[in-house]
């Protein structure tokens, strides 16, 4: 089972991470101003995560391969890695189905 660990940037905002069982993150969040508000971005994350047409495929100008999670209303909740091949990209949407929904939270601002 992955988890969402939940962090404070150098600029104050809140962001989450959700990491697969092997500890790499799969997933990163926007920065958020409160810790409630990204608390409800990972809610956002569960939910969306298991309906395959919210997620944006995409290649970056340097030919990589990324995807974006998207909201019901388009709003960008998370954004994988750089991967070198559309199959590895695949593969991380694949985690990020499996493994968002049971996640555990592990909150680091405590």
């Amino acid at each position: 089972m992955g988890k969402f660990v939940i962090n404070k940037r150098t600029n104050g905002e809140f962001q989450f991470n959700l990491k697969a069982n092997n500890g790499q993150t799969i997933l990163s969040s926007e920065g958020y101003s409160t810790k409630s508000n990204c608390e409800n971005g990972i809610e956002s994350v569960k939910r969306n995560s298991q309906d395959d047409t919210k997620f944006e495929r995409k290649t970056s100008t340097n030919g990589k391969q990324y995807f974006n999670l998207k909201a019901t209303n388009g709003q960008i909740i998370g954004t994988s890695e750089m991967y070198e091949s559309i199959v590895a990209r695949d593969n991380g949407i694949a985690s990020v189905k499996s493994n968002a929904p049971d996640a555990t939270i592990e909150d680091t601002t405590n």
